[in-house]
């Protein structure tokens, strides 16, 4: 393996590793401020790797150049699906500007950032949860595809708890006002 393949690799798993560590975190020590700051500071370590990684796919392997970044994506949805789209390239950019926003959200203030609506939320990790399965399930094979199969269930599954025992707190609330 070469250094731009290295790299460009590496990248990427720490910036899965970085949502994956953050996530976990943030859903099952939602409450606990200290916990939040470590599930930030995981978000904020996993979104710079993403930003590496796009310069190092630009630089290792497409010169650069967005046409061959648009052709790559074009050619592996080919590939994948059948259709000649390379628009996905440009919902990765989205994808990563918006856990730029996500981060710079969170580092303005822990309480602000626990304080928005939970439907924000959701659909922040609704959204990585797909990106998540569709960069690693859909697109890969092997090893790696049952790694983020097994990722994607686990960080489903602790949505799921941490939404329950949200309900569970609130019934609790509710009861003890009447």
């Amino acid at each position: 393996m070469n250094r731009g393949e290295f790299l460009t690799r590496f990248t990427i798993w720490i910036a899965i590793g970085g949502y994956v560590t953050s996530a976990a975190i943030y859903l099952r020590w939602r409450e606990s401020a200290i916990w939040q700051s470590q599930a930030r500071w995981a978000s904020t370590v996993g979104c710079a790797a993403l930003v590496l990684h796009t310069i190092s796919a630009f630089h290792f392997y497409h010169d650069w150049s967005q046409a061959s970044a648009y052709r790559e994506v074009e050619r592996q949805t080919v590939e994948v699906t059948g259709s000649a789209f390379g628009g996905g390239l440009f919902v990765n950019y989205a994808f990563l500007a918006l856990w730029m926003a996500e981060v710079v959200w969170w580092w303005r203030g822990l309480e602000t950032y626990r304080q928005r609506h939970r439907l924000i939320t959701a659909a922040w990790h609704g959204l990585f949860i797909f990106m998540l399965f569709n960069a690693t399930v859909v697109f890969k094979t092997g090893w790696v595809r049952w790694l983020g199969a097994g990722l994607c269930a686990a960080l489903f599954l602790l949505w799921l708890r941490g939404s329950r025992n949200r309900s569970l707190v609130a019934a609790q609330h509710e009861g003890m006002k009447s």
